[in-house]
């Protein structure tokens, strides 16, 4: 899908916002991503990043661009590293949809999650400060950076559940087995006790940006499905990789952990335990089931953009497929917390 765009006008709303000089200004995509289109900009020595909704019908609620400026702008002056946020523009008539501007932040983003290429004692460091970041994301105070209204408080669970498998009935696409089950049983598991942080909804590896050299997060991108919620639901969603094999979808389940240098996943959350005083392990099983029914879920969503000629990235076809399988490792561990609780 092509995704052009007036550079000149963009060029000129810039340079009112103050943001860029006369030098012209020139655009180019990043690769990867699935979700909302997004452009390296330069203006002479100035490099800027553009994030902006893909065009077509979209649906509703989806590429929030204005929620993502929001939680990043709120966020700087805490302990969670975020771009700097430079414009929002609501006017479509500039370039097509919504966007926002922020600062090109000049580091490493790391894809594959086994770290190929470095030292088994960098990887302990990275996924140690992975881990820390997050931590330090839920103990934001959502209130006092302004984000009070961020989202609805309480109820997540049952919130996303219901928001996901609306997503799901309204598709066009076959379900297949395991997403239906999930869509079932889900709702009749949600463990009790509730807690409401900022939750980033997409927290993993190459949303990441590190320190050219130093295992240092210095930003924290793709804000698009951030909201108030459970930050357990967001920490386990992050360890989701612990139980994907790297042969079927960018996961670690299976390696040598220890040769590796990278933690094994009761190591992971322990650190995160003693970092928050949260206490995830008792219904680890079903947050697994949860956030592998989300992300088979967010999945089909890409191949009915696919299938409906909208999705952004050239692979959408391709990853929409492991919706099935994701959702048939969710169902597994669901069977599991049953085994286990009724």
């Amino acid at each position: 899908m092509t995704d052009h765009f007036d550079t000149a006008a963009l060029h000129a709303y810039l340079r009112e916002q103050g943001v860029c000089g006369s030098a012209p200004l020139s655009a180019a995509p990043f690769s990867g991503g699935q979700s909302n289109p997004t452009f390296r900009l330069q203006s002479g020595a100035d490099q800027f990043v553009l994030r902006k909704q893909p065009p077509g019908q979209l649906l509703a609620g989806a590429h929030a661009v204005d929620r993502e400026f929001r939680v990043m702008k709120a966020l700087a002056g805490t302990d969670v590293p975020v771009p700097r946020m430079l414009a929002f523009c609501e006017d479509r008539s500039l370039i097509g949809t919504p966007f926002y501007v922020m600062e090109f932040l000049q580091g490493r983003v790391l894809m594959d999650q086994s770290l190929p290429g470095l030292a088994p004692g960098e990887r302990t460091a990275i996924y140690d400060e992975m881990n820390r970041v997050l931590a330090a994301l839920h103990g934001v105070d959502h209130q006092a950076v302004g984000l009070g209204d961020f989202g609805r408080p309480g109820n997540y669970f049952q919130r996303q559940i219901e928001r996901w498998s609306r997503q799901c009935r309204a598709s066009t696409l076959p379900l297949g087995e395991a997403l239906p089950r999930l869509m079932e049983w889900l709702p009749e598991h949600i463990p009790p006790g509730d807690e409401t942080r900022i939750v980033h909804g997409d927290y993993r590896l190459d949303n990441l940006v590190f320190d050219p050299v130093r295992p240092r997060v210095i930003g924290v991108i793709d804000w698009e499905l951030s909201t108030l919620g459970h930050p357990l639901a967001d920490f386990s969603y992050h360890c989701m990789s612990w139980h994907i094999p790297p042969s079927l979808w960018r996961g670690i389940a299976g390696l040598d952990f220890a040769a590796l240098g990278l933690p094994d996943e009761a190591s992971y959350i322990r650190r995160y335990e003693a970092a928050t005083g949260r206490q995830p392990i008792e219904h680890w099983d079903f947050y697994m089931a949860y956030n592998l029914f989300r992300m088979a879920a967010i999945l089909h969503g890409i191949a009915q953009r696919a299938h409906d000629g909208n999705a952004n990235a050239p692979d959408a076809v391709e990853t929409g497929r492991l919706a099935g399988p994701l959702a048939e490792l969710g169902w597994k561990c669901a069977q599991r917390y049953s085994s286990h609780c009724d």
